[in-house]
């Protein structure tokens, strides 16, 4: 059944890489960084859990001293994963698909916001969302636990961020207006919308390189809507347009920007659903 939207969105300059749903695993947070203080020699036990780790995600390198460099990566993450449990005992800091790879790296690989300054977070003619109520805001508050938020996604070797980040607004939203959580096609942004903004023409969707969710709005309220994931599934690559309008599950009826206020963004994900860009 069809959802009509109207819903607000948090525009950052950076985003998360999203998973192909990992399903039956805690969720994990790992800090990846070259800048430890020293750099360990990988010893007989981190080189197990390297060996572990390879198995665990089908990893395989090109020679020996690939092999080297990837391990002593490795253990330089597992330092600051420990480092950083250490600091914070609520989170869950571990190995993940990542654990080979630097900070610049992950960066390149997995991010895909088409924003590079400023002045693309709003761009002039967007709507700004009505200022909200801050008094009585909880000290915490967590959309997963009504059901609002999919399992984790994984957007692979692909610059989609921007893709995954729209379709998770878009199902926080049809959560709140219709009480049920559906999972929307990330692929359908990456092949076929190719917005542009109105004021910056440069900034477009462009697939695996890039794109902005507010240009994914205006896309999806032009076409019609999202397929389910489960009838346009994600592939990690740019390819054919195959989006069929007999298909669309949820229907954008328009969008809003919120202030950069921290209060707000707040008021915001509380009363108006959960967003997945982050600072």
């Amino acid at each position: 059944m069809e959802a009509f939207l109207v819903f607000s969105t948090l525009l950052l300059l950076t985003c998360s890489a999203s998973s192909s749903s990992i399903s039956g695993e805690d969720p994990t947070i790992l800090q990846v960084t070259d800048e430890i203080h020293a750099d360990p020699m990988p010893h007989l036990a981190v080189e197990g859990e390297f060996q572990a780790f390879l198995k665990r995600f089908g990893k395989e390198y090109g020679s020996a001293k690939e092999y080297a460099r990837r391990l002593r990566v490795f253990a330089r993450n597992i330092v600051r994963a420990a480092e950083h449990q250490a600091l914070d005992p609520t989170a869950v800091h571990g190995v993940t698909p990542f654990s080979d790879l630097t900070e610049d790296e992950f960066e390149r690989r997995f991010t895909g916001l088409a924003m590079e300054s400023d002045k693309g977070r709003i761009s002039a003619g967007q709507h700004i969302a009505p200022e909200m109520d801050t008094r009585r805001l909880p000290v915490s508050f967590d959309w997963r636990e009504k059901g609002a938020v999919t399992d984790v996604k994984m957007q692979g070797v692909c610059g989609s961020c921007w893709a995954f980040s729209t379709t998770g607004v878009v199902e926080g939203a049809n959560f709140v207006a219709t009480g049920k959580l559906v999972s929307l096609s990330e692929q359908q942004l990456v092949d076929c919308d190719h917005t542009c903004d109105t004021v910056e023409k440069d900034e477009c969707d462009n697939g695996c390189r890039g794109g902005l969710m507010t240009n994914a709005y205006k896309y999806l309220m032009q076409v019609g809507g999202l397929e389910e994931e489960k009838s346009y599934p994600y592939t990690g690559e740019q390819g054919e347009c195959k989006f069929d309008k007999s298909k669309i599950s949820v229907k954008v009826a328009n969008f809003t920007n919120i202030p950069l206020d921290e209060n707000q963004i707040a008021a915001n994900l509380v009363h108006r659903g959960p967003s997945c860009s982050r600072d």
